[in-house]
């Protein structure tokens, strides 16, 4: 039977080989297909400002901001509206056709650089300019990698816009690279060096994201979030988008309604900017996909400011809103322009007519061992390895999913030596951050850096650990890496992670499908790249050093 569509850009694609009748993740053919000319567009229109650039001229941020809210569109569970995804494809071909007439020489730019359909042509083109149109194997391996890499690099450059924080390089890059994806001369070897150099700018993008959150909202500092609930009325926020919370608290300030945080928002109570909230009540519920039945017993509004979004349910369709790259059919979309207030003012109203939310959990958890409070206890940390107190770090970062193999990451942190130590950020945190799991010597056995966005400072507590121990060497720290991936940015976070020199990085549940077994090859052989295996197997190799 003919695929109906082709997708397998996430780690829970069918069959680990791809999704070719409808997507895991909710995604119908139709969305598919339109996201996969949103993409193709997104390159032709990339190739323009490349080449654009080669000749001397000037690309306006608008140009680098519509690109990469195109590929932020495109990562998984963030948009399924299917409506909104086509006005992009026709807002990036007008744009494309401006930019096309100051181009002096075209005989350079591809294909999609030059295509211009109208809206009843979309399907017939998008059904050739997906993920297997082209062939050869290794090449659309290495194409699919780096441009993953570019979705999830974008959506860190989005969030740093929000807070009108720009890079011209890493935009300009995205661009150049996109565009290469499209050229048929260049070799295996040319797109590895490509997808290296995608990890050089990821590292770019992570701390221009960095460098825009800690700017506006100060660096986070250990933190104890409630997880239980009040007896006001409130409203949820989840995703990733620090500057749509900001609005948020601003406007709810004073008005009686509570905000609750949920799965990858957890960290903003880290951020000492928002502590002066007093209807920051807390954090409620867990990673993305528990999202159905928690949004239900919240029974106040949420905003969804990013993806993770998944297919909603009626029990709560007439009260969620999306905003920003998020987008669902059927539920309101609330926006704005760069550097202008969103209005949510109906969110407001809406909550105050709702209960309060049910309580799910009492208690409480702690985060934010960023980078910079790391450093603070450098001292300590340092004392702790050198007692031989603190054997080994794990680096437990990446995301959450609803595969039941998921359940390993919980069994290995609980069966984890007592002197070994989780380093983490993202939603995989929730597999074993409500464990108890205690400290060694006044240090938890769970450092939460913060969101997957907040990866970054894993990196730079590797490299602050490696300067104090005097190594030469990123590996020769007592570090471990068994990192659980979803979606697109924990791409990004992989290859930064590769460019910075880690090896020895295990990958689960699955390696990703889009590793030809040529490509996956070279990442093992070059960059020690493996599965996880049994959590006893797994706990043996991590540890056997030092049992």
């Amino acid at each position: 039977m003919e695929n109906k569509m082709f997708c397998y850009q996430c780690q829970e694609t069918a069959g680990c080989t791809g999704c070719t009748i409808s997507g895991v993740c909710g995604k119908k053919p139709e969305v598919a297909a339109m996201q996969d000319l949103l993409v193709y567009v997104t390159k032709g229109l990339s190739a323009v400002s490349t080449q654009l650039r080669a000749e001397g001229k000037t690309i306006d941020e608008a140009v680098n901001h519509l690109v990469s809210v195109n590929l932020f569109t495109t990562i998984t569970n963030a948009n399924f509206d299917l409506a909104a995804i086509q006005a992009r494809v026709e807002k990036t071909l007008a744009c494309k056709d401006q930019l096309l007439q100051q181009v002096s020489d075209r005989s350079l730019l591809p294909e999609a650089a030059t295509w211009r359909g109208d809206a009843a042509s979309f399907a017939v083109k998008a059904a050739t300019v997906g993920v297997l149109a082209t062939e050869n194997e290794d090449i659309r391996s290495l194409r699919e990698l780096i441009t993953y890499g570019l979705k999830g690099l974008s959506a860190y450059s989005k969030h740093a816009n929000a807070l009108l924080k720009d890079d011209g390089e890493v935009d300009a890059f995205i661009q150049r690279a996109l565009a290469a994806t499209l050229d048929d001369s260049l070799s295996v070897d040319d797109l590895v060096a490509l997808t290296l150099e995608t990890g050089k700018f990821g590292v770019q993008g992570m701390a221009l994201l960095d460098s825009a959150n800690t700017g506006a909202y100060g660096n986070p500092e250990i933190t104890e979030v409630n997880i239980g609930v009040r007896k006001n009325p409130a409203i949820l926020i989840s995703g990733h988008d620090l500057k749509d919370l900001e609005m948020l608290l601003e406007q709810t300030r004073g008005t009686g309604v509570d905000v609750y945080t949920h799965s990858e928002m957890l960290p903003a109570h880290y951020y000492p900017f928002f502590k002066k909230y007093d209807n920051f009540a807390g954090n409620y519920g867990n990673a993305w996909w528990k999202q159905a039945e928690e949004f239900a017993s919240f029974n106040g509004p949420i905003l969804m400011t990013t993806n993770c979004i998944v297919p909603v349910r009626d029990s709560y369709k007439n009260r969620i809103f999306t905003t920003g790259a998020a987008g669902y059919p059927g539920v309101r979309h609330i926006d704005a322009p760069y550097g202008q207030t969103k209005d949510f003012s109906e969110i407001i109203a809406l909550a105050k007519t709702l209960p309060a939310p049910t309580e799910l959990e009492t208690g409480s958890i702690v985060g934010g061992f960023a980078h910079e409070q790391v450093f603070a206890l450098a001292d300590k940390l340092v004392d702790a390895v050198k007692s031989g107190a603190i054997k080994k770090f794990v680096v437990m970062a990446g995301c959450d999913g609803r595969q039941k193999a998921r359940s390993y990451y919980t069994e290995f942190a609980e069966k984890m030596p007592r002197d070994a130590v989780i380093l983490t950020a993202g939603c995989a945190k929730y597999k074993y951050n409500k464990l108890n799991l205690g400290d060694i010597a006044g240090i938890p056995r769970v450092l939460d850096a913060g969101q997957c966005n907040d990866s970054y400072s894993l990196a730079l507590i590797a490299l602050k650990l490696k300067e104090v121990f005097g190594l030469d060497d990123v590996n020769d720290l007592p570090i471990a890496y068994n990192i659980a991936w979803y979606e697109q940015k924990a791409v990004i976070v992989l290859l930064a992670l590769l460019y910075l020199g880690v090896r020895n990085i295990h990958l689960g549940p699955t390696l990703p499908a889009f590793l030809s077994p040529n490509v996956a090859k070279v990442l093992i052989d070059n960059f020690g790249i493996a599965g996880i295996g049994s959590v006893d197997d797994d706990l043996d190799l991590f540890f056997g050093d030092i049992a």
